[in-house]
């Protein structure tokens, strides 16, 4: 029997299939032959992975970031090399501390957007940069505001030929802006981290206004899919008292992919002031029972298949069980006709 009145009937799928397949033929006729593509034989690997195994056009610097990435001490990842991971994203490189910084293919991305550069964690993903070009400029500013004291100057030699059209060296400086988080909002681009250590001071100091409006910034839509920015504003509204608020925010969060909530699922579901209702919830829409009623309701057969991936990955993210679920994201998004998504979802080196 189908849980009535719980949770929520229509989940947030931040993009169309129909999107999906109006850029995938584009992506067929990419050629991966590009500079950029030809400046390492790792680099390459990673290019031709996301054009003939993602479907997916790749972003034009990829190899850029690789070789950066490298230059500052991480070890490049095989892009293959899933196993154990949420099934969306593709391995770059793995940090001395573990972190590995990957790139997220959207299953219904829309026609022109860039893949998002993101960490990978065990119970799903958190947003680094919009872009490959947009962390690449993050990394420049960064390594610019340490005078480039660890790397001896090598992140600079690796991103000459393209980097100057990126960053140019000094720039920082040239700006005036002696805050660094206040230079990368203001020339570079918003990022999660960032906001949320401009409202933590906000706290610190006491100004819960200002708090509260940067807050409220965050949520507006500048992380297209991503829950994130929800589960932060209602931890602040929690700080200040706003309890009623925090718990409709959180469970305004969980609207969003669960594995880009930031954290752990039960963080939230705490906030929001649930148990086990929403898990239950989703359970029981994965059921024979919960689809044909779906398709009773009018729902297409391809967004049912597109629903029961996305609450497959949200129950996987709970645990960070993501390979028990693999075999079965992928046969939804075949039934949703995304069979190139499909086999991308189940590779594995």
């Amino acid at each position: 029997m189908m849980i009535l009145g719980v949770g929520n009937a229509s989940r947030l799928h931040p993009f169309s299939s129909s999107s999906f397949r109006a850029s995938t033929a584009a992506i067929r006729c990419s050629s991966s032959s590009s500079p950029a593509a030809a400046t390492s034989a790792t680099s390459f690997d990673h290019v031709s992975f996301v054009t003939d195994v993602a479907a997916a056009r790749p972003p034009q610097h990829l190899s850029y970031l690789l070789n950066l990435l490298q230059a500052r001490g991480e070890t490049i990842v095989p892009p293959g090399a899933k196993e154990g991971l949420i099934p969306l994203v593709i391995p770059l490189s793995e940090s001395p501390s573990g972190a590995l910084t990957s790139l997220l293919r959207w299953p219904t991305a829309p026609s022109g957007m860039e893949m998002p550069v993101v960490e990978v964690r065990k119970h799903g993903v958190w947003f680094l940069a919009k872009s490959v070009d947009q962390y690449i400029h993050r990394m420049l500013v960064e390594e610019d505001a340490n005078n480039s004291q660890r790397s001896n100057g090598k992140l600079w030699d690796v991103s000459s030929e393209v980097g100057g059209k990126i960053y140019k060296k000094g720039d920082l400086v040239e700006s005036g802006i002696d805050d660094l988080d206040i230079y990368l909002l203001k020339k570079v681009g918003l990022f999660p981290d960032v906001l949320e250590r401009k409202v933590s001071r906000h706290l610190e100091k006491g100004d819960h206004v200002s708090a509260l409006v940067t807050g409220e910034f965050y949520t507006r839509n500048h992380f297209p899919g991503f829950g994130r920015p929800f589960v932060f504003n209602a931890e602040v509204l929690l700080k200040v008292g706003r309890n009623p608020e925090a718990k409709d925010a959180a469970r305004g969060a969980l609207k969003s992919p669960w594995w880009t909530l930031g954290c752990r699922y039960q963080e939230v579901a705490k906030i929001a002031q649930w148990e086990d209702e929403q898990i239950e919830y989703i359970k029981e829409k994965v059921t024979e029972e919960g689809k044909l009623e779906d398709l009773q309701k009018g729902k297409p057969p391809e967004q049912v298949a597109l629903d029961e991936a996305a609450f497959l990955l949200d129950l996987a993210s709970v645990e960070g069980n993501w390979d028990e679920v693999v075999n079965q994201v992928a046969a939804c998004y075949k039934e949703a006709g995304l069979h190139h998504v499909a086999k991308f979802v189940l590779y594995r080196e």
